[in-house]
């Protein structure tokens, strides 16, 4: 029997609801950060806000303590506590809307409540300063993934987006620090690394990683911040998840194309202009790039291409969201531009025929599960230093 476009639209919202929505990448506390805005309310601006979250169905949005590659040595832990402050305020200021969550535990107990969950992941390990203790310290506020590296290498791995391998993938203390993640319950994220320190971390890891907000390579050719086929073979046989990420450059290579010229001719213009550039000048000059050559955004149907793929060579239980909302500019796709926008992708996944309860896996059931496993495998290695008594 066919199903009407109504009927399918009715049935995403119904499954929006029903089910736990977990995001793996989103960057508001560095948008309060740059401009501060009440988020516990509607905002005209960004992504993300507590009424766009409830519309949506958005249960738990993983907030990203981000720090930029040039913190690395120049304030990147105080940048990081300050940040983890931000979302305590969040949850200070509205306690009946929102809370923190340290676990799955808290993430499903919360959903029952009808608040949505704010826990923490750090983009880029800098702030770990090559001190185990601050990994301690960070998993006490309530860090419960790592993204070792982002837009350059760092003091623990190699970056995807850096020419330069430092590491030829992680370094000395990135070894260590992964095996200490471990032992913490601190999730490992492999977005934003090089592919060998990708491998590297699968090999050492006892437990399933992620890549928080990551896509497929297949759809973005030689692109190495997405992830290859064998890359994500490797990551379904160490059961972990692939978050799919929004943005139109990691969807599309016809995106990523434009954004790379973009830069090209960025750069020429800036040399042209020499010393005579200004902020007006470079804005008025993008503005008019634009007009003249049309961002390609990327649809709700491309990101469930990235999806359809995971699902063909890995399966159902390694698929997750991490949109990157309030992280990639005005890159998102046609139907997902902010938070509310969840039921569109959900009612792209039913016509494709996907039954509600691989809908749910994809949503967050898949990421609590690896949430469990971590928390799991810390409790007993807690329980191993522990000492015997008769």
């Amino acid at each position: 029997m066919s199903v009407s476009a109504a009927e399918h639209s009715q049935l995403a919202e119904n499954i929006a609801r029903k089910y736990p929505i977990v995001d793996g990448h989103i960057d508001v506390p560095y948008r309060l950060h740059r401009r501060w805005s009440d988020v516990t309310i509607a905002q005209p601006e960004g992504d993300f806000d507590y009424p766009r979250a409830v519309q949506g169905g958005l249960d738990a949005p993983f907030m990203s303590i981000y720090v930029p590659a040039d913190k690395e040595g120049k304030g990147a832990r105080l940048l990081a506590n300050t940040l983890i402050d931000q979302v305590e305020a969040i949850v200070f200021r509205a306690p009946e809307k929102f809370a923190l969550a340290r676990s799955a535990t808290d993430i499903r107990r919360n959903f029952k409540l009808g608040k949505i969950s704010l826990p923490l992941g750090m983009e880029n390990g800098a702030a770990i300063e090559g001190k185990l203790e601050n990994l301690d310290h960070f998993y006490n506020r309530g860090i419960r993934y790592i993204t070792l590296a982002h837009a350059r290498a760092n003091h623990i791995s190699d970056s995807s987006y850096d020419d330069v391998k430092v590491w030829n993938g992680l370094s000395p203390f990135g070894i260590t620090m992964v095996e200490e993640m471990n032992r913490l319950g601190i999730m490992v994220d492999v977005s934003h690394v090089s592919d060998a320190a990708f491998y590297e971390v699968l090999a050492l890891s006892k437990v399933p990683v992620i890549a928080s907000h990551s896509s497929l390579r297949h759809f973005t050719p030689g692109w190495e911040r997405n992830i290859d086929d064998e890359m994500l073979e490797a990551l379904g046989k160490n059961g972990g998840v692939i978050m799919i990420t929004f943005g139109s450059d990691f969807l599309s290579e016809e995106a990523l194309h434009w954004s790379e010229q973009r830069k090209q001719v960025g750069r020429a213009f800036a040399d042209l202009q020499g010393d005579h550039i200004t902020p007006d000048a470079t804005a008025h000059f993008s503005e008019q790039y634009k007009r003249r050559f049309p961002y390609p955004y990327a649809t709700v149907s491309d990101v469930a291409d990235h999806i359809d793929r995971v699902r063909e060579l890995i399966g159902i239980s390694h698929i997750g969201l991490g949109s990157d909302f309030d992280g990639v500019g005005d890159s998102l796709p046609e139907g997902l531009k902010d938070v509310s926008g969840y039921p569109r992708l959900i009612e792209e996944l039913l016509r494709r025929h996907y039954d509600e309860k691989d809908i749910a896996k994809i949503l967050g059931g898949n990421i609590l599960r690896v949430m469990d496993v971590v928390e799991q495998y810390a409790v007993a290695k807690a329980a191993q230093a522990r000492p015997q008594t008769d």
